[in-house]
């Protein structure tokens, strides 16, 4: 087989095994999200069990660590009920506030589009589906049956993955000739070190960003601002995707529930210019150089951890490509992809 025959060939096979990766990763979401969800969290918490474990026996530390993820995990929960609490209370008035608006959006394009009154009926009546709403109903239940598993089992595998950790660790260690044990925990370490500094960042930007947004969206008169700002910049989470629905979500209890434009105007400007500090000030400073990916591939990592897992793919995305980076990087033989992904400029 000559040289552009075998390119060729490992081409193809290589495009073939990823897609049935990809594929496979999708259709078993039930299984492989709760455990990746477990792995990122549990080492989140890995330095305060560790720290606990001198002074208790590690499967309490192990439970107690658990029971403060669910914990705050209810705790975010609780503050998104809330919202949509508020969001449902205040319906009547929005609906009230939008119907001559909608209206208006009604005639317009009535005037410059082909649509007819007939069509923007059929439209409506298929959007209600009422037809279907037992269906709806039905799957309803059992996508909410389903995520309460899911949810509860991760924190099962968080309690397992903390309390059992040194058999996890000396199965790699083993499974690695003895010249390379030592390599092998050097990875192991800084892997571990990936998802608890990113997930800190986060969580200080989250902070400093919902003093930001609160302060805007107070100036701007939306209705509950400090929740509104606390949920927003909880979405930062996920990549991308997060800021547009903190944004939708303000003007859903701003604009929507005033009619005001001088509201709308106040909120665009308030996310406009946190999104500017957020980039070029906190980011760069807050985040900084906690995990190591380069820009390009964090979109194309937060966009195929989309199509594979949903929200909860764009949210791990980051940290576990941060993870593979590292290890990549100290791999000698895989280190050129390392360094492909990372956002480090390295010499020749």
């Amino acid at each position: 087989m000559n040289a552009k025959k075998k390119l060729l060939f490992y081409g193809t096979a290589l495009i073939i095994a990823i897609y049935f990766l990809f594929l496979g990763l999708s259709k078993a979401k039930g299984f492989f999200a709760p455990l990746f969800t477990a792995i990122i969290l549990s080492l989140v918490v890995l330095p305060l069990s560790q720290k606990m474990e001198k002074k208790m026996k590690r499967p309490i530390a192990s439970l107690l660590n658990s029971i403060l993820l669910f914990l705050i995990s209810i705790g975010f929960m609780a503050i998104i009920s809330l919202q949509l609490r508020s969001f449902a209370e205040d319906w009547p008035m929005i609906k009230n506030t939008m119907e001559p608006k909608i209206e208006q959006v009604k005639e317009f394009a009535l005037e410059h589009s082909p649509l007819s009154k007939e069509d923007i009926k059929e439209a409506k009546n298929s959007s209600t589906g009422i037809s279907s709403a037992p269906q709806k109903i039905t799957a309803f239940m059992s996508g909410l049956s389903s995520f309460i598993a899911n949810y509860l089992l991760t924190f099962v595998y968080i309690f397992f993955l903390l309390n059992y950790r040194d058999i996890f660790k000396n199965f790699l260690i083993r499974v690695f000739p003895d010249g390379k044990k030592q390599k092998v925990k050097s990875i192991i370490t800084k892997s571990a070190k990936v998802a608890p500094q990113y997930l800190l960042g986060k969580l200080i930007l989250m902070g400093l960003l919902a003093i930001l947004y609160s302060i805007g969206l107070g100036v701007s008169g939306v209705n509950n601002f400090i929740l509104v700002s606390v949920i927003a910049a909880i979405l930062t989470l996920i990549p991308y995707v997060g800021n547009i629905l903190g944004f939708m979500m303000a003007v859903a209890f701003g604009f929507l529930t005033s009619g005001d434009t001088t509201v709308l105007i106040g909120i665009a400007l308030t996310f406009t210019i946190t999104q500017f500090v957020e980039s070029y000030v906190l980011q760069p400073y807050v985040v900084g150089e906690r995990v190591d990916v380069h820009p390009f591939f964090v979109i194309i990592t937060v966009i195929l951890g989309n199509m594979v897992w949903g929200i909860i793919g764009m949210i791990l995305a980051i940290p576990i490509m941060g993870i593979i980076t590292v290890v990549l990087l100290n791999i000698e033989d895989l280190k050129p992809y390392g360094i492909l992904f990372s956002k480090k400029e390295f010499s020749d």
